[in-house]
């Protein structure tokens, strides 16, 4: 084929299969041959770029939409034949009708209209939607249209009354495609958030196909009122998950790359993030919106915190920097001193430090204001993956890839205690907020819980369905959970319960690939819910009773699960574990910078 010159909004194959029709920026209509790829004489007309293009059901005519305008094109020879303006917004989707008498469009200004191929005349306006309409479809016996809209609502119209007869809610975003089955029985439609329903024409019931991140999960983040958890994704987007249901509220969409790190404010209404398109984002969490994108960093940002005051943001990068950005400004400060990329990045509670861990294998601490470093923490003999201040500021945890994690004092630069016990590189680290707990996750599959005064580990959770990107704890108000994001793209919810003698753990939620499961094959392996948990697990296909497992399904959770997700994590509570502590004689010595 020919080069075109600007951007393709839009493409279409004739019934035959032999020609494709193009929507082209320069407002042209573009028609191929599909098997020269030579290029036929273009049809001109539309005073802006075409938003549209589709064949009718013959092959004998083209409709195109532009701006407020369709054209209809008679192939044979080619001229337009109607030019229907009656508009008042965009035209995003046009359709014609099997029969091929009518053709149907969906507009910016929250109506569709339906139009007579041979006059040009409207039939019909359907009015009444709350919001664009940017998808339509014909039912197959010609008597049903789809409407698509941004009010996250689908209408089914009577097309020769122009009636609305079914309005389908389930959607908690923009609906931008709907389709028919092909025996009309059904209809697909996806949504802004990613999500796609299938949908019962009779009853309006629906189901839930595919939600959630189609890449690992790099990042994880709990809001500070607790109703909300944040995850990034190499998928590109950032998602915002309801923390009672574990149903996707929102997702964030704007990097070109890959997602490795969010942060939320203070007040968790904006949330940070950075990535591998070199940049650091901030984001509304009500509305989704995009709010500010800063530049500098001239390689992938690993890390991104919020002071505590809110009025900062830092970042770390694998460019060996650290930028200081105020967030209602631009970068103020950049901090230099690493020789190797810059994988985390913390404020201390007081906002007066900040702590930087290093492909270099070492641990810096930053004095805020001056931007000097005081403080160089050598020990760990492979990269510092994640690095965590406890909430008091007098201790700091470290994630290395020489499978340990380690506890400093910040005040000393001393190694505390050296927790051995993964068996693979330890990705990240997060203090309970009492602080007398520590969660790390590794690449070895497995979360381990410690007791910070002595060093113990007190459980492992194993057999997880992936590398542990990320650890969390829940907001300051619920000491009682913390979550997990893996590298198949799952994000898990943990209840602890905590006395003297014992910490038990079980898991509330899984939302895995798109799929919302609990561990368990069937409901008598799934323990401690509350009724109302079991039904909504039950309403959202995460539980199923033995009866309702695929013909030849066993029963046992070790073979099957239904739906379909991983086999499910153990979980040991550890006999008691001295920890290596690392005695004076074989202390590294402390490096002031």
């Amino acid at each position: 084929m020919h080069l075109l010159v600007g951007l393709i909004d839009c493409v279409a194959y004739s019934p035959q299969g032999d020609r494709i029709a193009s929507a082209c920026e320069d407002g042209t209509v573009r028609i191929w041959d599909a098997i020269t790829g030579d290029r036929c004489q273009p049809l001109r007309g539309h005073l802006a770029k075409v938003l549209c293009v589709v064949y009718s059901p013959k092959g004998n005519q083209i409709a195109s939409s532009s701006d407020n305008t369709i054209m209809l094109w008679d192939l044979k020879p080619e001229n337009c034949i109607h030019t229907l303006s009656d508009h008042t917004g965009k035209v995003w989707d046009i359709k014609y009708s099997p029969q091929g008498d009518q053709v149907a469009s969906a507009s910016d200004d929250m109506t569709v209209r339906i139009w007579d191929v041979e006059t040009g005349t409207c039939r019909h306006v359907l009015s009444g939607l709350g919001g664009a309409v940017h998808s339509i479809a014909y039912s197959p016996k010609d008597d049903r249209l789809a409407s698509g809209s941004m009010d996250a609502t689908i209408r089914l119209w009577d097309v020769e009354t122009g009636l609305c007869r079914q309005t389908l809610s389930g959607h908690s975003n923009s609906v931008l495609s709907v389709v028919y089955s092909p025996n009309g029985n059904q209809i697909a439609s996806g949504d802004r958030d990613l999500t796609v329903r299938l949908w019962d024409v009779s009853t309006g019931a629906s189901r839930l196909v595919s939600s959630g991140h189609t890449m690992e999960v790099n990042s994880v983040k709990c809001s500070p009122k607790g109703d909300l958890i944040a995850s990034g994704s190499t998928d590109n987007t950032i998602r915002l998950w309801d923390v009672g249901t574990g149903a996707c509220r929102r997702t964030l969409i704007g990097h070109t790359d890959s997602v490795f790190s969010i942060t939320y404010s203070p007040e968790g209404d904006k949330i940070a993030s950075g990535g591998n398109d070199e940049t650091v984002r901030l984001w509304n969490v009500e509305t989704g919106e995009c709010l500010n994108t800063w530049e500098g960093h001239t390689d992938c940002v690993q890390s991104v915190v919020y002071s505590y005051q809110g009025d900062y943001i830092a970042s770390a990068s694998d460019d060996t920097t650290i930028r200081l950005w105020k967030v209602k400004g631009g970068c103020v400060k950049t901090l230099e001193g690493h020789t190797d990329g810059v994988r985390c990045v913390v404020y201390s509670p007081n906002d007066r430090q900040l702590a930087s861990s290093s492909m270099d294998r070492t641990i810096r601490i930053w004095d805020v204001e001056t931007g000097e470093c005081c403080r160089i923490l050598i020990g760990h003999s492979g990269w510092v993956r994640n690095i965590a201040y406890s909430p008091q500021g007098r201790q700091l945890a470290s994630a290395g890839y020489d499978e340990t994690v380690r506890l400093w004092d910040t005040e000393t630069g001393e190694c505390c205690l050296t927790l051995t016990g993964h068996t693979d590189r330890v990705l990240s680290v997060v203090y309970s907020r009492e602080g007398d707990l520590l969660v790390s996750g590794s690449r070895d599959k497995t979360v381990r819980l410690w007791d910070v005064a002595s060093g113990e580990c007190r459980a492992t959770i194993q057999d997880l369905p992936g590398l542990i990107w990320s650890v969390a704890w829940g907001p300051q108000s619920d000491d009682t959970y913390f979550v997990t994001a893996s590298g198949n793209g799952s994000v898990l919810k943990w209840e602890i319960m905590n006395d003297e003698k014992s910490i038990q753990v079980r898991l509330l939620w899984n939302a895995t690939n798109g799929r919302l499961a609990v561990t368990g094959a069937v409901m008598r392996d799934v323990h401690g819910l509350s009724p109302l948990s079991r039904q909504l697990l039950e309403q959202r296909g995460a539980i199923v009773e033995p009866e309702l497992l695929p013909e030849g399904s066993k029963e046992s959770s070790s073979s099957t699960q239904w739906p379909p997700v991983y086999p499910g994590p153990s979980y040991v509570v550890e006999e008691e574990q001295k920890p290596s502590v690392t005695s004076p004689a074989s202390k590294q010595p402390k490096s002031v910078e």
